[in-house]
């Protein structure tokens, strides 16, 4: 059962599920575009490429020759991974999953045009005119996002026709990959934001995840708790667009699906073919398997017969305010003196403002509401400072 493991990024997502394989025996070879990335403090093997180079990309998987190619950002010429199909190695999912969920054209025309699934009304362009006319289409306000980003990086939301300009400016030069096509979304006036964590199988029936809620800024998320409040009949639609988006896509693994909950509707928002940033409060123990275990097992064929609720959790991340090297962090032992809680600090070599630098996970056994255990997460986070 032992496989060689190619991850292509080595976040702090990367980071779990390394030690997550790692736990079952795996052998991992962690690759990013910077030395001492989270993921390759833990793994057994490190390469230091651009994955947006498709040559070092072809150089480093024929050196390796892995089992599994497991991506972890969107950051990669993921067109290379059909040929990788056709030359037998397995990429997880599949090579179709993370070439249309990479990309937000792709996942979008698929879940909307092809799926019929309910999403906002959506617009692409590629010039500054471009991006006028389809705002005068959909209206103010509205989203706008570099096809190829992910994290909130070149997102902004238009609120007056001043914000026009300087949106555009963001998403060609703040987004994943620079300059790109951009999606102009109808902004939708939600009352909440889940993430359906979706596990297919390789053999059995697809799983889903107790919701997780979420709160985001600057499209980034701030807080996530598990379990998040909605409705049965929201609850089996979204269940029912995950199932039958991820069965389009193919493969097996954890899916990060994320829905838009209105007072009487659910939209399809994004899909990543991972494990999800606000599935870090699964961290907390809040179900039977963490969502990087449920990854790991899943990629390995292994099966998961159920997934269980085991207790109410919440998460909240700690952030850099400075750009700096060798990071210096402060308030751990503060931060250990609050009951019922744990931490993980993802060991980044680098800061930048608002770069994630660690989160902090809250759980109660009790009846403790979600409401509590999220002010609990914001308090501990609060008493890290990262400089």
């Amino acid at each position: 059962m032992r496989k060689k493991i190619l991850l292509l990024g080595s976040g702090e997502l990367g980071k779990e599920f390394v030690i997550a394989a790692q736990r079952l025996g795996q052998y991992v070879i962690a690759v990013d575009s910077y030395e001492g990335a989270p993921a390759m403090q833990v793994a057994h093997e490190k390469e230091v490429i651009d994955m947006l180079d498709g040559d070092a990309l072809d150089r480093i998987v024929a050196k390796h020759k892995p089992d599994l190619i497991v991506p972890e950002i969107e950051a990669i010429r993921t067109e290379r991974f059909y040929e990788y199909e056709k030359q037998g190695y397995q990429v997880v999912p599949s090579a179709k999953a993370a070439n249309f969920t990479m990309n937000r054209k792709a996942i979008r025309d698929l879940a909307s045009q092809t799926l019929s699934l309910k999403t906002a009304k959506y617009k692409y362009a590629s010039t500054l005119e471009g991006l006028k006319e389809a705002i005068s289409t959909i209206g103010i306000p509205c989203v706008v996002k570099p096809l190829m980003s992910s994290s909130g990086k070149g997102q902004s939301v238009i609120k007056t026709e001043s914000d026009i300009e300087p949106a555009w400016i963001a998403s060609q030069t703040k987004g994943r990959t620079g300059a790109s096509e951009i999606i102009v979304e109808e902004f939708i006036s939600f009352e909440s934001e889940i993430t359906l964590l979706t596990v297919t199988q390789k053999s059995g029936r697809t799983l889903f995840c107790p919701p997780i809620g979420h709160r985001q800024e600057r499209g980034d998320y701030q807080e996530s708790w598990q379990p998040a409040e909605l409705s049965d009949s929201q609850l089996k639609s979204a269940q029912e667009m995950a199932e039958k988006v991820t069965k389009e896509l193919g493969g097996a693994g954890i899916w990060g699906v994320e829905f838009f909950l209105t007072k009487d509707d659910v939209y399809f928002s994004e899909l990543s073919p991972r494990p999800h940033d606000t599935g870090m409060v699964t961290l907390a123990g809040t179900q039977s398997f963490n969502e990087f275990e449920l990854h790991a097992r899943t990629v390995l064929g292994l099966p998961i017969p159920e997934i269980l609720l085991v207790r109410r959790g919440a998460s909240a991340v700690i952030l850099a305010q400075t750009e700096g090297q060798v990071p210096n962090i402060q308030g751990l032992d503060k931060a250990c003196e609050m009951p019922e809680s744990d931490l993980r600090i993802f060991g980044k070599p680098i800061t930048k403002k608002y770069r994630r630098m660690g989160v902090a996970l809250t759980y109660s056994d009790k009846d403790e509401s979600i409401s509590m255990l999220r002010k609990r997460a914001v308090l501990i986070a609060s008493k890290i400072k990262v400089d």
